[in-house]
């Protein structure tokens, strides 16, 4: 059983399965997240069309993402549907389970640098950090961010923190999101050129100021794009609306124009 999942999985959760056997009026499976449990996905429940041959559909040892339609713990039997599994939803969930089960992984290997039991440790420390950023995984993210600190804020004691947070940092690679726009700049003044460059210059060195890391482009003048680089989209969402009321401000003056449209 994965680390932090219920025995049993509840009706309407995404799971994450093998197929195990493929038979006339449908497929089983074994639940990667609860233990192996065996489970049906019936042919009703592999298409809205009608299915034709079930092994166009389905075939041995394919992971899929299913959703739970029926448990029933006391007979052992759990039923799963295909076609009310959108692509969408199929994308986030195999995202968070893989995730979750790089974070099972990072986890063990620290339990075994401690040398203590990993059930024991998840339990002590592992819950705390669920607890507080809503998953292992993102607990992890936040050490390999910022450090141990991030996972003693979360009641991890110091020794445990800085055992996870150096694994964290060696494996798990931060990723940004970039946000991006177009300025348009114009100047009549005999030192446009000049003025336009100062000003892209400071604009630019905004972004520092709030977290993000920005860089401007020329698409031949007037025109520039403008792209910046966050943890998060909020903070890149913050810098890029500074540095345009930056820029916007400093133009106000001159005999010239400033736009910016969003991309």
């Amino acid at each position: 059983m994965s680390m932090g999942k219920a025995e049993w999985p509840e009706v309407g959760d995404l799971v994450v399965v093998t197929v195990t056997s493929v038979v006339g009026h449908g497929a089983y499976v074994s639940l990667d997240e609860h233990n192996e449990k065996e489970a049906l996905l019936h042919i009703s429940e592999i298409s809205s069309r009608w299915v034709r041959n079930i092994r166009d559909h389905v075939r041995e040892r394919q992971k899929m993402v299913l959703q739970v339609q029926r448990v029933d713990p006391s007979k052992g039997q759990i039923d799963l549907s295909l076609r009310r599994v959108t692509q969408d939803d199929k994308r986030k969930k195999l995202e968070e389970w893989k995730k979750h089960r790089k974070a099972e992984t990072l986890i063990t290997a620290a339990a075994a640098k401690l040398k203590v039991d990993v059930k024991d440790f998840y339990a002590k420390t592992g819950t705390k950090i669920v607890e507080h950023y809503g998953s292992l995984y993102d607990g992890f993210e936040a050490a390999a961010k910022s450090g141990a600190e991030a996972l003693h804020e979360a009641g991890v004691t110091k020794k445990d923190s800085k055992v996870l947070a150096a694994i964290a940092v060696d494996k798990i690679v931060v990723k940004g999101v970039t946000i991006q726009g177009e300025m348009v700049i114009t100047s009549m003044a005999p030192r446009g050129i000049e003025d336009i460059k100062e000003t892209l210059n400071e604009t630019r060195k905004i972004a520092a100021e709030h977290d993000a890391e920005a860089n401007l482009y020329s698409m031949g003048s007037p025109k520039y794009r403008i792209e910046v680089t966050a943890e998060d989209y909020r903070k890149a969402e913050n810098a890029l609306d500074k540095m345009v009321q930056f820029a916007t401000e400093a133009w106000e003056n001159h005999d010239g124009n400033f736009s910016f449209t969003r991309s």
